[in-house]
């Protein structure tokens, strides 16, 4: 067999030694044009299959017409390549690779048949490996879900791979499920970079350096795999991490908001530690539920609030306040005012970090993540914010409120350059004429 450090290029050489320590089950791999982290894959599921009688393989696309001259084609090259293909057979119809000596198979699918994945069996083994290629041409985290929960059984160690150019925006869902955190999760980020330039071929490397010059941006993305964004991500300012309990009780400063929910939207209650000082806000608690009564939803945060402070909810339903209050809790509606969404919103994007404990509060999580401004018919930016997925940002307005309408007192007193009052332009003018303030004394002598 051919030696592995002539084959795995070396920013994937510390991901093989984790996979081989079974240091994680997810590993999600994006990166860049060339920068080889298919062939990665491939290789190290054709050397786990040939160590693990046991292990076989399922490769997923999203439509299975892609299958034949991408993942299938990816395996065949590293069997070749590790020197292997005695012991392999080929199969067209149906799409398969089977390692001979045990009757070990890589079998191929599209989710878009997504019955002849439950109905996936093995006549040796179970599945070990999973590898989602182009994992962004997936609709979202349950659609993947759904196909794991049916192919992730029967063993005792399991491999999933996703591998993928990052989208531009990012809101997508993959780059935001990337940042996420879970202990059995690994991310990793190649670049053509780091690529051996033989591998990659003088014409390779010429197309790149092209793009670099001409359309840097272009190159960032394709190239680099850099989330360039498309200019419609409202908040740049939110950091995923564990909160500790330690932390915690240290906070002083403690907000709660309440979004009530309807028949098919969520209900949103969460709470904070705003750090005036700083400019920053810390999220740890989240309650995040569709269909939920108020009487649960009081119990819970009767539960959680033992001190019975302040909630602040949103004003529009009068009836669910007075019910809440009827049970004893401290509520209060916001006080809104004309543009209040919007210097809410702006007070958010204003502070210096927006810290979430992702693992306490996946959804507030996501929502922050993936807000994005909406576009017209010409592919143009609407004005205002979408009022969509958007229930536990309003519950952070919510309990934010106060702080939001200080925000919105101040930055209407500040001066913009771009649209001055007629006050401003008068004194402009004065002072164009004058070169600075006029001598009042001349005109007010007699």
């Amino acid at each position: 067999m051919t030696r592995l450090s002539g084959c795995i290029a070396p920013s994937f050489h510390e991901i093989h030694r984790d996979i081989k320590r079974d240091g994680h089950t997810h590993y999600w791999l994006g990166g860049g044009r060339g920068s080889t982290k298919s062939s990665f894959v491939a290789i190290e599921i054709v050397l786990g299959m040939m160590k693990d009688p046991n292990a076989n393989c399922v490769a997923l696309r999203k439509v299975k017409d892609t299958l034949k001259d991408s993942v299938y084609e990816q395996f065949q090259w590293a069997i070749d390549v590790l020197g292997v293909t005695a012991f392999w057979h080929t199969s067209v119809s149906p799409l398969a690779l089977t390692y001979t000596p045990t009757g070990q198979k890589i079998i191929f699918r599209g989710a878009d048949k997504p019955k002849k994945i439950k109905s996936i069996k093995f006549h040796r083994g179970y599945c070990k490996f999973l590898w989602y290629e182009e994992v962004d041409e997936f609709t979202g985290m349950e659609e993947i879900r759904m196909i794991n929960q049916s192919l992730m059984r029967g063993g005792k160690k399991f491999t999933v791979f996703y591998s993928y150019n990052p989208p531009k925006s990012a809101n997508n869902w993959v780059n935001t499920e990337v940042q996420l955190t879970r202990p059995d999760r690994l991310a990793h980020h190649s670049t053509y970079l780091s690529v051996p330039r033989e591998w990659l071929g003088e014409q390779f490397i010429v197309e790149a350096e092209h793009l670099k010059l001409t359309k840097p941006m272009s190159y960032e993305h394709e190239y680099l795999g850099s989330v360039t964004g498309t200019g419609g991500e409202v908040f740049d300012n939110v950091q995923l991490r564990k909160i500790s309990n330690e932390e915690i009780e240290d906070f002083y400063n403690i907000r709660r908001g309440l979004d009530f929910g309807y028949a098919i939207d969520p209900l949103a209650y969460g709470v904070m530690h705003y750090d005036r000082k700083y400019k920053r806000l810390y999220i740890f608690h989240e309650l995040y539920k569709v269909g939920m009564s108020n009487r649960a939803a009081y119990e819970h945060i009767s539960a959680e609030n033992k001190n019975n402070e302040m909630v602040k909810a949103d004003s529009a339903e009068p009836k669910s306040i007075h019910e809440m209050r009827q049970y004893g809790l401290k509520i209060t509606g916001v006080k809104k005012g004309p543009d209040s969404i919007e210097y809410g919103i702006k007070f958010l994007q204003d502070l210096e970090a927006i810290i979430i404990d992702d693992t306490r509060c996946p959804e507030t999580a996501r929502e922050f993540l993936t807000y994005e401004l909406e576009k017209d018919a010409n592919g143009n930016f609407k004005a205002g914010f979408p009022d969509r997925n958007n229930h536990a940002i309003d519950m952070v307005r919510y309990a934010m409120n106060d702080e939001a309408m200080q925000f919105k007192d101040r930055k209407k007193h500040e001066s913009d350059p771009d649209n001055p009052t007629p006050q401003e332009k008068h004194q402009k003018a004065v002072k164009a004429l004058t070169g600075g303030k006029p001598n009042t004394k001349a005109y007010t002598r007699w």
